[in-house]
């Protein structure tokens, strides 16, 4: 396909996506990038952060929870340890995972603790974000 990338989302446990996209915009590690057919060659790490792409005027998300990205002028593999895409995420589980994670934070703890309770919290808001755009789109 003319203008195409090929996009892949890889999780340890499935394949998750493979799509031929017109752009993706993915978490990197060092802010957000983007990537049209044709891109040079690179890697970059990836952050805790919102995946989207787009496939002609329709913009697609899933959240991404670190991995890696292979970028070519060809393709893009997203290698997730975890990636969910917007019309699998539970807007209700992931509100409930919200409050929890609040409760872990408040409770303070050794600093080891304080740290999972705020990646845990920004884990769930990302989830909870991007289920709660989706469903809205998907009522319009």
């Amino acid at each position: 396909m003319p203008g195409k990338i090929l996009l892949e989302v890889v999780t340890p446990e499935k394949l998750l996506l493979s799509q031929q996209v017109d752009e993706v915009i993915a978490p990197g590690s060092e802010g957000e990038f983007g990537v049209l057919p044709g891109h040079c060659h690179f890697l970059s790490t990836l952050k805790i952060g919102e995946l989207r792409y787009r496939v002609d005027q329709e913009t697609h998300s899933m959240a991404v929870l670190w991995g890696f990205a292979e970028v070519t002028p060809t393709k893009v593999t997203i290698m997730a340890e975890v990636a969910e895409k917007a019309e699998d995420i539970d807007v209700e589980r992931a509100t409930a995972k919200v409050a929890e994670a609040e409760r872990r934070l408040q409770a303070g703890g050794l600093p080891s603790e304080v740290k999972e309770a705020q990646v845990s919290l920004e884990k769930a808001r990302l989830r909870k974000k991007i289920a709660e755009r989706a469903k809205k789109t998907s009522q319009v």
